[in-house]
């Protein structure tokens, strides 16, 4: 049975930034109550506390961010890229730990967002891009869903447990 590597706040978790959570989601239930889902959040992870200063990444581009060519900030101009990469880091050592083909990430998160990002600019422009998490699972070869994808998902996994 494959196991996804899942966000915590698309459990409920009240993680995210603001100390929110997203869900709960159909899917993800029936996959968590199926033993298939392990959860990260990779903020809190990274040593992050809940609730946060949103944090953007210049560009939306987390491949750069892992590459060393731009940080994290937060909105209050901190920088947070260490424990972005850190949580990242975390993330790879548990998909090598179980195996883990698939994620579903929080959509458009500095994280965890797979298609699109914040611009860095905090004024709610998007751009195509992805997460530092995302970028180093796609790297890794993981294949990165996020919330809106649960049933392109839910097919993938039907071909593979068949």
């Amino acid at each position: 049975m494959e196991k996804i590597l899942v966000s915590r706040c698309l459990l409920g978790h009240p993680v995210r930034y603001d100390g929110g959570a997203h869900g709960p989601f159909g899917w993800l239930q029936r996959w968590q109550a199926e033993g298939r889902v392990v959860a990260l959040c990779p903020e809190v992870a990274g040593g992050l506390p809940t609730p946060r200063p949103a944090a953007e990444i210049p560009g939306g581009q987390g491949a750069e961010v892992l590459a060393g060519r731009v940080p994290v900030r937060t909105i209050d101009g901190s920088d947070v890229t260490a424990a972005f990469v850190r949580g990242a880091g975390l993330a790879l050592q548990l998909v090598a730990a179980e195996g883990i083909r698939y994620a579903v990430l929080k959509a458009r998160s500095p994280s965890c967002g797979n298609h699109e990002n914040y611009d860095g600019s905090f004024s709610g422009r998007k751009v195509k891009g992805e997460g530092v998490t995302a970028a180093a699972l796609r790297q890794a070869g993981v294949r990165v869903f996020n919330e809106d994808q649960l049933e392109a998902l839910a097919a993938l996994l039907q071909q593979a447990d068949d």
